[in-house]
């Protein structure tokens, strides 16, 4: 899977104490960080004056650095701290600022960009109220907001809010992103996020899903070999009929339906049939759940199937013990309610969680959400770059269960199918926009695929 590497706060730490230990300062670390910080800010902001609230440790660092090239450049640049430094390596940095630095409080006052410097990866406590009470009021008025690594007050590890953050229009984080980037709330709070190479060796199997690369269609193929595809109806026809189009449209080359009634509206190339069989070897993948109600024998036929398949909605349901779906090739498609029901509460953030429940069922887990994040059992997870709002609409999990069958049949492995549908199903909402109903992601599936 290709995206931008994601490290939680220790191995974060140990990532940069591996190059420390390699021979590389501390020093040249914050340097690195502090100058690219200072040339996304000048990229995103323009040449406005800019504060940089400055916190005690590396963070803080880091904006004094920031200030410095900013300096350097002819901008009006101001540094607010809450204090001294207390790292070497912040002292370090203050010491190469040869600007003025006031006492950050009631007095500060605004300026056009403001950075917040104050606190980064590692926070685990809520900040005094009297300072998240002047972070609120020199971020409401400024005019650009930009966060250093992460919004101060945003836990890195679970992305949960300790204290009221505002909202920032960039972030800029150094190495790898961190899971708060992209579990929510804070990755609401973050804006766009720009990750600066320092140097770091990073190997890891948590990213960020990046654009998918799909494997070219075989010249000499035929509508078998392009993948087929093959959904179980239920009680709901308008569901299935969501899903399979869209399965149609990512590309399958056989998409047909097991229903002893016909479902109006679907296009003549997806086939009706009630005497297909599961059994059939031609079959990539099986697609079980989306419209079927409250007929768990739907979900048992399936599982007897050898074929790959994708589990959504009512079926997820239906599955029982997890353990059930050992050996069975499954990629499940759970939102948050589905997943407690089948998994429970589990520990941890929204990924590890995502992880544990992949790990149980030897299945490949989508959590789906606002940030939503695909485990694979084996340790690769993959988490969703924000995708539109207004995919918050009935019947868009029927098209992401589609298109993941699609891919699936097509060849893609289970963990790489469901990730680029993923990504894909983010473009197409981008492409259908703010007013679409289901039916126009669907629609807009081939644009995504010709955008990517």
């Amino acid at each position: 899977m290709s995206g931008r590497p994601i490290l939680t706060a220790e191995r974060m730490r140990a990532a940069e104490q591996a190059a420390i230990d390699a021979g590389m300062p501390v020093e040249t670390l914050m340097e690195r960080a502090g100058a690219a910080l200072a040339e996304a800010t000048v990229r995103f902001g323009a040449p406005l004056p800019v504060l940089i609230l400055c916190g005690p440790g590396n963070n803080g660092g880091d904006g004094y650095v920031a200030a410095r090239h900013l300096a350097d450049r002819g901008i009006r640049v101001r540094v607010a701290a809450l204090g001294d430094p207390k790292s070497d390596a912040a002292k370090w940095a203050r010491s190469k600022f040869n600007g003025e630095v006031e006492q950050l409080g009631a007095e500060t006052g605004r300026a056009p960009i403001l950075i917040d410097c104050l606190f980064g990866t590692g926070l685990k406590k809520a900040l005094q109220p009297d300072l998240v009470e002047q972070l609120l009021r020199l971020s409401t008025d400024a005019s650009v907001c930009i966060a250093c690594d992460l919004p101060s007050g945003a836990e890195s590890d679970s992305g949960e809010l300790l204290n009221d953050v505002p909202g920032f229009g960039l972030t800029v984080t150094f190495g790898a992103l961190k899971p708060a980037h992209r579990l929510m709330p804070a990755m609401n709070k973050c804006g766009r996020v720009v990750l600066a190479d320092i140097g770091l060796a990073i190997d890891t199997a948590w990213r960020e899903i990046g654009r998918p690369d799909l494997p070219p269609l075989d010249p000499a193929g035929h509508k078998y070999s392009r993948g087929l595809v093959h959904a179980l109806a239920g009680k709901m026809p308008g569901a299935i009929a969501l899903s399979t189009v869209a399965a149609a449209r990512s590309g399958a080359g056989y998409v047909r339906v097991s229903t002893s009634r016909a479902i109006d509206g679907l296009p003549s190339a997806i086939v009706q049939t009630d005497t297909a069989i599961l059994d059939d070897p031609r079959i990539g993948c099986i697609l079980v759940g989306p419209g079927m109600g409250e007929i768990p024998q739907l979900l048992t036929l399936a599982l007897t199937a050898r074929a790959p398949k994708v589990i959504d909605a009512d079926a997820i349901g239906q599955v029982g013990d997890a353990e059930r779906l050992r050996g069975q090739d499954a990629i499940l498609t759970p939102h948050s309610g589905e997943f407690v029901r089948l998994f429970g509460k589990l520990p941890g953030n929204k990924a590890e969680q995502a992880l544990e429940a992949a790990c149980r069922s030897g299945a490949v887990v989508v959590y789906k959400g606002p940030d939503t994040v695909v485990a694979s059992p084996d340790g690769r997870i993959g988490f969703a770059p924000p995708a539109p709002a207004w995919l918050a609409s009935a019947g868009t999990g029927d098209v992401l269960a589609g298109m993941i069958a699609a891919l699936r049949a097509r060849g893609l492995e289970a963990f790489e199918a469901a990730c680029a549908a993923v990504w894909l199903h983010g473009r197409a909402a981008e492409i259908a926009g703010p007013h679409m109903i289901a039916d126009d992601l669907a629609a807009a599936i081939p644009a995504a695929l010709d955008l990517r």
